[in-house]
């Protein structure tokens, strides 16, 4: 079976709102994985499945220190997806920006505007 490549997996793990909850929780700094499941009404086996998706994209390191199972956000694959998506926003911008310029072109050719129409009574 192929790997995904890292991107597609970061946007995969970015696709469940459960996952998205988690990385906002620790976006506030390093926290055990009893403190992340406390807001949800799933098991701590869930919860550890979806922060094995995370870090499995690279988004989530865990420690162990004793009994304690910390949690810390990893930001580099979102850095990743923030420059994929400002490539494609910048690509978009230009090609609507030259939509934009040949419908302004079209519309300025004379005898493309559909004539008024004139009655005389």
């Amino acid at each position: 079976m192929a790997a995904k490549d890292p991107l597609s997996t970061v946007f995969a793990a970015l696709a469940d709102p459960t996952r998205r909850a988690i990385l906002t929780h620790l976006a506030q700094g390093p926290t055990t994985v009893g403190q992340i499941a406390e807001p949800f009404a799933m098991s701590r086996p869930a919860v550890s499945q979806h922060l094995r998706v995370l870090e499995d994209a690279g988004l989530v390191e865990r420690t162990v220190t004793a009994q304690w199972r910390t949690c810390t956000l990893r930001t580099e694959p979102l850095d990743e997806i923030a420059s994929w998506v400002d490539r494609h926003r910048r690509y978009w911008d230009e090609r609507f920006d030259l939509l934009e310029d040949r419908l302004r072109a079209a519309r300025d050719v004379p005898g493309s505007r559909p004539q008024e129409e004139t009655t005389d009574e």
